[in-house]
């Protein structure tokens, strides 16, 4: 459980950060498409980006076309759909995928199934399937059981529960792999990990940044074993502005010891 009281640190050196979407840089909104990043924290991730050397990565359930949407007009490593898809620092893409024969026939059963419960909705995501009932909670043991019984007929597909939402993906695929592959390469390898987000999805993010000795972070309530917290979406974005403001008092500070140490050399 994250300690209620512990605000994650700001003096660790040599980072790498990433950011679950929903819940955590944005509000959580009734519909998918309401939701937006404000423009100054926007700013703040491209700020926190360019001071870490780009090690600054988007890792959401939402596709990677979503959240280069979102994150308008700024361009980061991405791990989209939980990490079925991935962008990185040098813009070439991982992609795992389905069978597209298994990937219509499960359109079609869905969008069947679904139609029966109003208020529910069925986002496609191309290899993997969202099932929403945040405006029709009722549906919550139907929708479960429906994801469950299809899971368990396609031994290729794995269940991911979010926030009013299940979700059908490839098995394996988690937050966590995705992390742990930026970790493999650069601009992220040797740094520390930071990870923050909100829901179960990001459950495995902070399993894999825990073994590596980073910084996991909570948003909100809730059983997690993410090691630090913060209470909400306006908490994340103040954290972060502190967490510029840190880094670039910090990089003053270095700049003026260089310069001092060349005036020294200088005179000597």
């Amino acid at each position: 459980m994250a300690e209620e009281l512990a605000v994650p640190p700001v003096d660790r050196e040599n980072l790498a950060f990433f950011f679950d979407l929903d819940g955590t840089l944005a509000d959580i909104k009734p519909h998918p498409d309401q939701v937006f990043i404000p423009s100054d924290v926007r700013r703040l991730l491209q700020k926190l980006a360019d001071m870490n050397n780009g090690a600054l990565a988007l890792i959401s359930g939402r596709s990677m076309t979503e959240l280069d949407q979102l994150a308008a007009p700024h361009h980061f490593p991405l791990a989209g759909v939980h990490g079925a898809e991935r962008r990185d620092i040098r813009g070439q893409h991982h992609v795992v995928t389905l069978p597209q024969t298994l990937v219509a026939h499960l359109h079609q059963q869905l969008e069947a199934a679904l139609a029966t419960m109003p208020g529910t909705e069925l986002e496609a995501k191309g290899m993997a399937f969202a099932l929403h009932y945040r405006g029709a909670p009722e549906y919550e043991e139907e929708i479960m059981a429906l994801a469950e019984s299809i899971a368990s007929e396609h031994k290729q597909l794995g269940l991911q529960p979010g926030k009013c939402v299940v979700e059908l993906k490839p098995l394996g695929i988690n937050k966590g792999a995705a992390i742990e592959a930026f970790m493999n390469e650069a601009p992220f390898a040797g740094r520390v990990p930071v990870f923050v987000g909100d829901d179960l999805t990001d459950e495995a993010g902070f399993y894999i940044v825990n073994q590596l000795n980073g910084i996991s972070v909570k948003v909100g309530q809730g059983d997690t074993q993410a090691k630090w917290h913060l209470a909400d979406v306006p908490s994340v974005h103040a954290w972060l502005e502190h967490v510029a403001q840190h880094q670039e008092q910090e990089k003053k500070i270095l700049n003026k010891r260089r310069e001092g140490y060349e005036s020294l050399s200088r005179s000597i």
